[in-house]
């Protein structure tokens, strides 16, 4: 038999894009830009760069068992919240018996 004689592919009809899409305008050269292109030059602060967006892609403690974490939030808050009303109440009672 003849091989198939169906065309392998369809071309979409051209798209003429815009100039500015075409040719876009340079790049602004922010602050931002200067500090990127001093890390991206040296090698050092490359590796520094990369260690941190790897270390910030990390699965969390607190995601990995967030109901002890709630646990441990709500321990820590009440402890805190009780130290500083007790402490208020404290100030308060100097201030009122004038001993201070």
């Amino acid at each position: 038999m003849s091989p198939d004689r169906r065309p392998a592919h369809h071309h979409r009809a051209r798209v003429d894009l815009p100039e500015w899409m075409r040719h876009p305008a340079p790049r602004r050269w922010t602050p931002a830009r200067y500090v990127d292109d001093l890390i991206e030059s040296w090698p050092a602060l490359r590796t520094v760069r990369r260690a941190v967006w790897h270390w910030r892609d990390r699965t969390r403690w607190s995601e990995s068992h967030p109901n002890l974490v709630a646990v441990l939030s709500f321990v820590v808050a009440a402890v805190l919240g009780t130290v500083l009303v007790t402490g208020a109440y404290y100030l308060l009672a100097l201030a009122t018996s004038g001993e201070y």
